[in-house]
């Protein structure tokens, strides 16, 4: 017995600032909606938080700190029931810079 697995197309979108995240979502949702392939998504991953703590002063002053912190927003859609011509529709896409983006077939 031969069992076919159906192709998909997972794409993970990192990004610091989240309206980029959206945006670009939302592109790669229309393209898909408009080559008839089915979309799961987008799901939201937990945003992850980096804390670095920066002494004030290079010498003395051990107890004057800064805390700055960076968030990354990610999200991820699975794309199923694939065309050609859903592929090409995804490679011509112009997506922000801001934006990285990890696809696995």
């Amino acid at each position: 017995m031969i069992v076919t697995e159906q192709q998909k197309i997972r794409i993970k979108l990192k990004s610091y600032q989240p309206s980029l995240i959206i945006n670009s979502c939302n592109q790669i949702i229309e393209t898909a909606i408009r080559t008839n392939a089915k979309i799961v998504g987008p799901i939201a991953f937990p945003t992850k938080r980096r804390i670095y703590c920066v002494l004030r002063s290079p010498h003395v002053d051990k107890d004057s700190r800064e805390h700055f912190e960076i968030k990354t927003h990610s999200r991820m859609l699975e794309i199923y029931t694939l065309s050609s011509q859903t592929i090409d529709s995804l490679m011509k896409l112009n997506i922000p810079a801001g934006v990285d983006i990890e696809v696995k077939l």
